[in-house]
């Protein structure tokens, strides 16, 4: 790469922490390649990220989502999608075009939940990758479904039986809820202008890594090709110093649950947490305690609080943490990186959000899946039949498992027959994933070619 000219890349994101971490992993790998990286974002998350923008090494703007800073975008989402479908490309459009009278970007990135740039970034002129913030698997689904390539049974019903290339065999319930009819119209709408805007996007990574996913990776060269450059988790899970640079964490973590695992005994603490959108239902929130109760294990359990009154929170049992109290830690947010990396932590009772997911690959942890909507029951079965690191709780109609089933499910990753074979998977797993990053892995190797065939010849070409 020439030393006179200046290399810039472009990223686009919503401001959802699941969405922003990914592509700042990938920003910080072009910037440590002397690429000037910007990521743009709208404007309801410069207020939460404001007081951690200078220790980035990446440039932000933002633009808006076409709402007003104050509506409740954690609640009603419906909206908010439906307003970055109807106004999304016009309002980009204008962030381009001012940037672009500033810049030369030599490409620019999207995520998935961002298909209204694409054509505006091909109106551009630009090039367009885009980063693939879920497991290939899903991937393959969703082009798959949208593309019309394989044909998929009737989605009405829930226990039709889905049979792809390359993938286990799933029930229609287990497919990404954004494709059921159940699901709000204006998401199989989102998705749909993706998959129809993909032909404009010249190069597909994915945060997700070859040797997990060999087959169904495979199985896309023929169609949308997908190059694995994960795990895309932060280089402190790796095994690198932490640092100060930017994370987009949304709330603030309370450290001092790692001092309290500090003194557990190694792997016999089991994390729970949900990620930053699930609630639990009342009945839920009281199976789950019952549960860690009955198990006699230590906990540490992430519960956040969502709106501005809690009027939708769910509570745990008065009664539930006197008797737990010493063997359990109820917070409302954690430093997960470093909680998961901690060796007091033997397994993680997870939603299976990808990037939950992933962070629990690199540090070996064995997952209790308990999935809610998007990806993440898909990726629960794949923890369970085919990555076998973990186990995935059987719910009642009403996505609700029992006392007795999550009882089930510790004993069986903890201490139940299963529990050396789920354990030693996990490490394997591992291993595989640090691997891949290492110089000369799969995943590295993607990286390398994206960077010297698309940015670099790119801008070589301009």
């Amino acid at each position: 790469m020439s030393e006179e000219k200046l290399v810039e890349v472009l990223m686009v994101s919503l401001p959802f922490q699941g969405q922003l971490n990914p592509m700042l992993n990938l920003g910080k790998h072009l910037v440590s390649k002397g690429v000037r990286v910007t990521l743009a974002t709208t404007e309801d998350g410069r207020q939460r990220m404001k007081q951690n923008l200078h220790n980035s090494n990446v440039q932000f703007e933002f633009f808006s989502d076409g709402l007003s800073l104050d509506f409740d975008r954690a609640n009603k989402i419906n909206e908010l999608i439906n307003s970055l479908h109807v106004k999304g490309s016009k309002i980009f459009s204008t962030l381009l075009t001012r940037l672009t009278k500033v810049h030369n970007y030599s490409c620019v990135i999207v995520n998935p939940f961002v298909p209204f740039a694409i054509d505006v970034i091909a109106d551009h002129g630009i090039p367009c990758a885009m980063l693939w913030i879920q497991a290939s698997a899903l991937y393959s689904i969703y082009y798959r479904y949208y593309k019309n390539i394989d044909s998929f049974p009737n989605l009405e019903d829930p226990n039709e039986k889905v049979q792809l290339p390359s993938l286990p065999v799933f029930y229609v319930r287990d497919l990404p809820s954004f494709m059921l009819p159940l699901s709000r119209p204006h998401f199989g709408v989102y998705m749909n202008d993706l998959f129809q805007a993909l032909d404009k996007v010249k190069c597909v990574l994915g945060t997700s890594f070859y040797e997990i996913e060999e087959e169904i990776v495979k199985s896309m060269d023929s169609l949308k090709p997908i190059y694995p450059i994960g795990p895309s988790v932060s280089p402190f899970l790796l095994g690198e110093k932490e640092t100060n640079d930017f994370k987009a964490d949304m709330w603030n973590a309370e450290d001092s649950c790692i001092e309290w695992l500090d003194n557990k005994q190694p792997s016999s603490v089991i994390y729970i947490s949900f990620g930053s959108i699930t609630v639990l239902s009342q009945k839920q929130m009281n199976n789950f305690a019952s549960a860690l109760k009955n198990s006699n294990k230590s906990f540490l359990w992430v519960i956040r609080t969502h709106g501005s009154n809690n009027s939708d929170a769910s509570y745990l049992p008065l009664e539930f943490l006197e008797e737990t109290k010493g063997r359990g830690l109820v917070v409302k947010w954690s430093p997960q990186e470093k909680v998961l990396m901690h060796p007091a932590v033997a397994c993680f009772i997870s939603h299976c959000g990808w990037n939950s997911t992933i962070e629990s690959f690199v540090t070996g942890v064995p997952i209790i899946c308990y999935p809610d909507w998007t990806d993440q029951r898909t990726n629960a079965i794949l923890i369970d039949n085919m990555f076998q690191n973990g186990v995935n709780l059987k719910c009642d109609e009403d996505r609700v498992a029992s006392t007795q089933e999550i009882e089930r499910c510790i004993r069986e990753v903890m201490e139940g027959p299963s529990s050396l074979k789920i354990k030693k998977r996990a490490m394997e797993i591992k291993e595989l994933a640090r691997k891949s990053l290492q110089e000369g892995g799969t995943s590295h190797q993607n990286l390398d070619k994206f960077f010297n065939d698309f940015i670099v010849s790119d801008t070589v070409k301009a």
